[in-house]
């Protein structure tokens, strides 16, 4: 969701095309792939803040040989820069989880308009979307608000509850001053970087565990 994130209007973490303090909607550029420097608008909602372009850069270096053909969760989704970024880049499916309805009817249109048949925009508490019938992704990304505990409430049921493919990759975004998220025992932490206030590491499953 991409909410209370540290930074003021003119930091690194800062985004062009972005006005906290105008009504209008505010921009996203996809960065690479089929929609390259394709501008995104979402709605101006209170604290809303994508991910910042070089994050999502480095993010998707990282990715590049797992993306094609990807099944990939967006759990907080906000305004859909994670996801829209992995679609951009050929994953095989997106499912984004945004709680705000502003954010979700928007973020709603834009996938119908890009992607009809490989994006699914569910309005739900993340949290409580964790507790339905599971299905495996193969990619997560987490970037729940700074400060809310969302990240380890999170972690706990991707972990236990049947969300993960074999061999997944679940993306992690917290304040770079908290360093890395405390993971589960199979969950190895693969990279990390860090741009201003903002610490994203990306984590590898060595198993999956299947729902009964």
């Amino acid at each position: 969701m991409r909410r209370n994130r540290p930074g003021a209007p003119g930091s690194a973490l800062q985004k062009p095309g972005r006005d906290p303090g105008a009504g209008g909607p505010c921009r996203l550029r996809i960065i690479a792939g089929a929609w390259r420097g394709r501008r995104i608008l979402f709605p101006n909602r209170p604290g809303l803040r994508p991910t910042p372009d070089r994050v999502r850069e480095t993010l998707f270096n990282w990715l590049a040989p797992r993306i094609a053909g990807a099944r990939c969760l967006d759990l907080f989704a906000g305004s859909g820069a994670l996801g829209l970024e992995a679609l951009s880049r050929g994953a095989a499916a997106v499912t984004f989880v945004e709680s705000d309805p502003v954010a979700a009817r928007a973020l709603a249109a834009t996938v119908a308009a890009l992607a009809p048949d490989r994006g699914q925009v569910i309005e739900a508490d993340a949290i409580k979307f964790l507790g339905s019938q599971p299905v495996p992704f193969d990619i997560v990304f987490l970037d729940p608000p700074f400060g809310s505990g969302l990240l380890a409430a999170a972690i706990h049921p991707l972990d236990t509850r049947g969300w993960l493919a074999p061999a997944a990759w679940v993306y992690l975004e917290a304040p770079a001053a908290d360093g890395p998220p405390t993971l589960p025992r199979d969950w190895v932490l693969h990279r990390s970087g860090r741009a201003g206030a903002v610490g994203f590491h990306l984590a590898f499953v060595r198993s999956g565990v299947v729902a009964g």
